[in-house]
C-alpha cells in the first residue's frame, strides 16, 4: 500500500512538471509569434511611406524623406488629365506653323535650262550610266558657301536661303546682259541640303530629305513607312537644338490639334518609342504580377493594368490599400485608391498610368499573420516533439 502511494505521488509530480514545461513553452511560442508579427516577410506598405536619403555602411537609414500620399478622386483625375502642359509646350516650341516655300541650301542640285541655247546644256556634262541610288542628279550644285555658278553669269549667285523663284529671277537678270530676252527655267534636281531623322518604331527608320512638300510631323512618319504595331503614339520625342521634348499625338488630337500642322525643322530628330518601353509594373496581392503594356494609342489606365494582372487577389489582398507609386519631376509621389467597392473602378478607369509607374496592392493583416505562422510552425512542431521525447 505504501509503495502504491509513493508511485502515485511520483506520477503526479511528473505530470505537474510536464504541464509546467508545456505552459512555459506555450508562453515562449506566443511571445515569439507576437515579436515576429512586427517583422512580416515580404513587402508591406508602411504609412506614412518614406525613402532613404542617406545610410550608414551597415545599411542603417540615417536620413529619410517622407513621401506624401494623395487620394485618387475626381478632382485629382481632372487635374492630372488636363493636358495643359503638353499644349503649352507645343506653343513654346512653335511647333504649329504655316508651311512656307522651300529654301535652297548647300548641297542642293539645280537644273538650269536656257531655252534655244543648246550650247549651255554641255555645261552639265555627259549623262552617267548606271548611277547609284544615292548619287545626286546631274546639275549645278550649291556649294558649301551657299553660292551657285553657271556659264555666262557675271558672278556666282548666293542661292542659300532663297526660293527657286528668287534664284530664277537673278539668273535671268544676269544672263540678260549676254543674251536677248533669255527664257530661263530653274528647278531642283536633287534635295540634299536638309534632312530630318525618324527613328524608333517606324517601318523604315532613317533620314528623310526636306523637299518642296512641307515636312510636317505626319509627312515625316508617312515617309518612314508609318508606325509599327509596337509604336506608342502617346510617347514621341522630338530633339531640336540639343533638347528633347515629348509629343503626345493622342492628347493633341483630343484637344482639337491636327498633327499635320506641326512643322519639323532641318536637323530635327523624331523618335517613336515602343509600347514595351513604356510599361507599368503591377505587383503585390494580384493574381498575376505583370509589366502592363499600354494600348496602341499609348494609354494605360489603372483598371486596364489591373485587368492585365488578373485583377486583385480576393483571398489575400486588402482592397482598401491600392497604391500607385510614381516619380514626378524627380520626386517620388504615392497615390492611394480605396478599391473595396466595385464603384471605385470608375475612378481607376479614368486614372492614367505613366511609364514605369508601380501599382501595388497591399496584403491584409490576417494574411501577414498566417505567413508568420507558416514560417514558425516547423520550429514549433520540432520543439513540441523534442519535449514529448524528453518526457
Amino acid at each position: 500500500m505504501k509503495t502504491t502511494l509513493q508511485q502515485l505521488a511520483q506520477n503526479s509530480g511528473s505530470t505537474r512538471g510536464y504541464a509546467a514545461k508545456t505552459s512555459t513553452m506555450t508562453i515562449a511560442v506566443l511571445s515569439t509569434l507576437l515579436a515576429a508579427c512586427s517583422v512580416v516577410p515580404g513587402q508591406h506598405m508602411e504609412t506614412p511611406p518614406s525613402i532613404p536619403v542617406s545610410s550608414s555602411p551597415d545599411g542603417t537609414v540615417q536620413q529619410a524623406e517622407q513621401i506624401p500620399i494623395q487620394a485618387i478622386d475626381l478632382n485629382l483625375i481632372r487635374q492630372l488629365n488636363g493636358g495643359a502642359g503638353q499644349m503649352e509646350l507645343a506653343k513654346e516650341l512653335n511647333l504649329f506653323a504655316k508651311p512656307g516655300p522651300y529654301r535652297l541650301g548647300p548641297g542642293d542640285v539645280l537644273q538650269i535650262t536656257v531655252w534655244d541655247h543648246p550650247e549651255l546644256a554641255a555645261a552639265l556634262g555627259q549623262q552617267v550610266q548606271n548611277a547609284k541610288p544615292g548619287d545626286p542628279a546631274q546639275g549645278f550644285v550649291v556649294d558649301g558657301n551657299g553660292n551657285l555658278s553657271f556659264p555666262y553669269l557675271s558672278h556666282p549667285i548666293h542661292a542659300a536661303g532663297k526660293t527657286i523663284e528668287q534664284v530664277q529671277r537673278e539668273v535671268h537678270s544676269d544672263l540678260s546682259r549676254e543674251f536677248r530676252e533669255p527664257q530661263v527655267t530653274v528647278r531642283v534636281a536633287s534635295y540634299r541640303s536638309s534632312q530630318v531623322y525618324v527613328d524608333g518604331e517606324v517601318r523604315a527608320p532613317g533620314g528623310q530629305a526636306i523637299n518642296d512638300i512641307p515636312m510636317t510631323l505626319t509627312e515625316a512618319i508617312n515617309r518612314a513607312g508609318g508606325f509599327t504595331s509596337n509604336a506608342d503614339r502617346a510617347h514621341l520625342t522630338l530633339t531640336r537644338n540639343g533638347k528633347s521634348y515629348p509629343i503626345d499625338l493622342t492628347l493633341l488630337i483630343k484637344n482639337g490639334k491636327n498633327p499635320q500642322d506641326i512643322m519639323l525643322a532641318p536637323g530635327d530628330m523624331l523618335r517613336v518609342t515602343g509600347r514595351d518601353e513604356n510599361t507599368a509594373y503591377v505587383m503585390g496581392e494580384v493574381n498575376k504580377p505583370i509589366a502592363a503594356t499600354p494600348t496602341t494609342d499609348g494609354k494605360l489606365t489603372l483598371s486596364e493594368a489591373l485587368s492585365q494582372a488578373g485583377f486583385i487577389n480576393q483571398s489575400t489582398s486588402n482592397a482598401r490599400q491600392l497604391y500607385v507609386i510614381r516619380e514626378e519631376n524627380g520626386k517620388p509621389q504615392v497615390y492611394h485608391l480605396d478599391s473595396a467597392s466595385p464603384v471605385s473602378m470608375l475612378l481607376a478607369n479614368q486614372f492614367d498610368l505613366r511609364p514605369k509607374d508601380v501599382v501595388y496592392v497591399d496584403n491584409g493583416p490576417l494574411v501577414r499573420f498566417n505567413r508568420v505562422l507558416s514560417l514558425l510552425l516547423p520550429a514549433i512542431n520540432a520543439g513540441l516533439t523534442a519535449a514529448i521525447v524528453t518526457k
